[in-house]
């Protein structure tokens, strides 16, 4: 295949990465009783979420939080670590899938309660699960050209609103296994928030250095994962199997360009569910041990996922370890993105 489905940069890195948890645990067995009435008319069992899926509990935002000022204490986390100020940042990235209005961008909240300065570009980038991914390659760029000198990425999620109108409808009296089974994704999301902060390397030599990476496409597959304000509509087994075959097709093709990616330290990838994960180790051969799992105690959290996992796990990353992000985002859109910690 031609193109530019992989890519290398030459000057960026990770400065920082931060994650904001929501606070209120809530249990797969607190779901099953929201849902008892449609469970016992429809003869499924309970613990579904927690034997399928893998996931025992999932977080909300308490009462008066909302997704956007978690967002901003994840980015302010981030300066402050990376010890960037606000007036330094030229681009401010928000990934969230999350919005409250179509307009204006969610951005334009987090930048103005960040006190970022004028001269920083805001904006919204979508792109399902895979969206923070996708905004550290675009800041990447604009660093490695010049543009920028430091870039904010962030995503804030509240799984709970869509949650909520999933349970209505899947306990209304006419609601069918279909229902349940199209729906069932829907009940492994979560809330949380993430940021990050990239620079030129050549500033900061003690960062991490981000290599490059592949993306591919496979937006034949668009109508498998639908979801809006009013639920998430998902054919299961076509999203694991589609996104399988474009993991592979992506792993291989990033191989045959040089890439070597059989002996990392750790393979973050994006928290979905104990199918999901398992496929992905089998599909690739990747080291059990050295993927890190998040999803039995937060969810699916969207695009904030992975970046979340990932400031989990830079605790315990050293020096010269060598990390692969790893997403797939409904669409269907993977990429996989070298880090050298």
């Amino acid at each position: 295949m031609s193109g530019n489905a992989t890519f290398r940069h030459d000057n960026a890195a990770l400065l920082a990465v931060s994650s904001v948890e929501a606070p209120v645990a809530v249990s797969s067995a607190e779901f099953d009783e929201r849902l008892a009435p449609s469970l016992k008319r429809l003869k499924l069992s309970r613990k579904l979420l927690e034997r399928v899926a893998g996931v025992t509990e999932r977080r909300w935002w308490s009462p008066g939080s909302t997704f956007d000022d978690a967002a901003i204490e994840a980015g302010a986390k981030a300066m402050a670590e990376a010890g960037v100020e606000p007036d330094q940042i030229g681009l401010l990235i928000n990934t969230s899938v999350t919005r409250v209005n179509l307009e204006p961008s969610v951005a334009v909240k987090i930048h103005h309660g960040l006190g970022l300065p004028s001269s920083a570009m805001n904006f919204d980038l979508a792109n399902a699960c895979l969206g923070f991914v996708n905004g550290i390659t675009l800041a990447a760029n604009m660093i490695d050209s010049g543009q920028i000198k430091y870039a904010l990425i962030v995503a804030g999620e509240d799984a709970q609103p869509t949650q909520e109108t999933t349970f209505e409808r899947l306990n209304r009296p006419d609601s069918t296994r279909a229902d349940y089974l199209r729906e069932f994704a829907t009940l492994t999301l979560g809330s949380g928030a993430a940021a990050a902060v990239i620079g030129p390397a050549d500033v900061h030599p003690e960062s991490h250095r981000i290599l490059g990476g592949v993306s591919r496409a496979g937006t034949e597959h668009h109508e498998l994962c639908v979801g809006g304000p009013a639920g998430m509509f998902t054919d299961t087994k076509g999203l694991l199997d589609n996104g399988l075959e474009l993991v592979v097709s992506a792993w291989h093709e990033a191989h045959g360009d040089g890439w070597d990616w059989t002996a990392m330290d750790r393979y973050v990838t994006h928290q979905v569910s104990t199918s999901y994960t398992n496929a992905i180790i089998k599909a690739v051969d990747l080291v059990r041990e050295r993927v890190p799992i998040t999803f039995p105690k937060w969810g699916n959290v969207g695009p904030a996922s992975l970046p979340m996992t990932l400031a989990q796990e830079s605790q315990t990353l050293s020096s010269g370890d060598r990390v692969l992000c790893m997403g797939v985002g409904s669409g269907l859109n993977t990429t996989m993105m070298e880090i050298a910690w």
